[in-house]
């Protein structure tokens, strides 16, 4: 559409998509920012801050939930990520020695889901442990996004299927009996939360005690409200870690040259290939951090539409003049697929980071998987210390073989993920030909 219009376009009577990488930043800015309605049906959980839509109660939302995804918050619980990076390790050796073909979509979905589960809540959703890493919460989540498209419009009908009917649901799906087991886990966890009338915070206070805090209003600790934060923060610290862990494995050990450069740079801090590092020393590795940036370029996580509203302020792009409260999107794989920008963009390249400041050019400006501005993702420093974790430890200690063809994964449907031709979500298979002892 953009290749026939230009790079403003009205895709219908109400909305504006903008496709211009060097507008990102004025779209999804940091002043006031307010959600389209009609978009927040996609992932239908009222009253999570993901669904707020009024810029100062988001703003009040999020202020809760920001401590504990502060980088030092997640410093601190740092041997928490390692602790399930570990245990991956072993399923990798486990496959190694048995011979079998291992799902790395489904070895990174459980870390991540573990990760995140023991994290906020406290404890650990076990999937890392189950035999066949099976995650039901995750087949729950990326067989409900088939229907995203469906559930913007037909939101309220949609809600109150999932609450009042998940017999006649499951009855329907059966996949989404992992959706429903963990919205009763966490029920039970926001329940106790509610119970505690203390103000004390002890090693077992977890984000659900800081959301039902009693200084909130009564509104703000409905258990409703306490679920669908859960369920919110549950999903998104899934699905989108697991993609860029998966994408991009599948791409450094499809390019031997990288991942060569990359283990031969990690052993400057992991002398051997167990050592554990720091998050805030591989941090300073340039080129995992490439690799951790490109697979963020081509993981593709986020592919559906998130305009913004700016209630009281008009935009200004080029000669265009938006009228307030005018909904404004730009696709983020547009900006990260930008040939202007990302030379050859399908292809797997760390060192066009490297490359690209001695041209006096900044890259990170394009890089927005987690968007930008007063809404960008709220769990982005937890994702990054377990990127770079697994990351490492991956590329120090084992050899993998991928056994999925490129065209078997290229995205090429949106499905709130991106998603493969004829497929609900990404799935790849490896082997693990050996494991590294110098």
């Amino acid at each position: 559409m953009h290749e026939v219009y230009g790079p403003i376009v009205r895709i219908n009577p109400r909305e504006i998509h903008i496709s211009d990488p060097s507008y990102f930043a004025e779209i999804y800015s940091n002043g006031v920012q307010e959600k389209y309605p009609f978009m927040v049906g996609v992932a239908p959980l009222p009253g999570s801050t993901y669904s707020t839509i009024d810029h100062n109660l988001h703003r009040t939302r999020r202020g809760i939930l920001n401590p504990f995804f502060s980088k030092q918050a997640v410093t601190r619980m740092e041997h928490i990520v390692q602790d399930k990076v570990n245990k991956a390790a072993g399923r990798l050796e486990q496959a190694q020695h048995d011979r079998t073909v291992i799902r790395t979509d489904a070895l990174f979905a459980a870390l991540a889901s573990d990760v995140i589960c023991r994290y906020t809540y406290g404890e650990s959703s076990g999937y890392l442990e189950k035999e066949n890493l099976e995650n039901e919460f995750r087949d729950a989540v990326t067989g409900a996004s088939v229907f995203c498209h469906f559930t913007r419009f037909f939101f309220p009908i949609m809600m109150g299927m999932l609450q009042s009917m998940p017999s006649v649901i499951l009855w329907l799906q059966p996949k989404y009996k992992g959706y429903f087991d963990m919205e009763r886990k966490l029920k039970q966890q926001n329940l106790a939360a509610l119970q505690n009338t203390s103000n004390e915070k002890d090693s077992k206070w977890t984000i659900f005690h800081a959301l039902s805090d009693p200084s909130l209003h009564s509104e703000e600790r409905t258990p409703e409200r306490l679920r669908n934060e859960a369920m919110t923060i549950m999903g998104a610290g899934t699905e989108t870690t697991a993609r860029v862990l998966t994408m991009g494995s599948y791409h450094l050990y499809n390019n031997r040259a990288s991942l060569k450069r990359l283990r031969d740079e990690l052993k400057t801090v992991m002398p051997e290939p167990t050592s554990q590092v720091s998050w805030s020393q591989l941090e300073k590795l340039p080129y995992l951090t490439a690799v951790i940036n490109e697979s963020l370029r081509l993981g593709h996580t986020a592919t559906i539409r998130l305009p913004r509203v700016a209630p009281k302020k008009a935009l200004v792009y080029k000669d265009y003049i938006i009228p307030p409260g005018t909904p404004v999107s730009q696709l983020i794989y547009l900006v990260h697929m930008n040939s202007n920008v990302f030379p050859d963009p399908h292809t797997f390249n760390p060192e066009r980071w490297l490359e690209s400041p001695q041209k006096g050019e900044r890259l990170d400006r394009f890089l927005v998987p987690f968007t930008k501005g007063s809404r960008i993702c709220v769990g982005m420093n937890l994702s990054y210390a377990e990127m770079y974790l697994m990351f490492a430890t991956l590329a120090r200690r084992f050899d993998l073989e991928m056994q999925t063809a490129w065209e078997d994964i290229q995205v090429t449907r949106d499905k709130l993920l991106g998603v493969p031709e004829n497929k609900d979500k990404l799935e790849v298979e490896a082997v693990v030909t050996g494991v590294v002892y110098e």
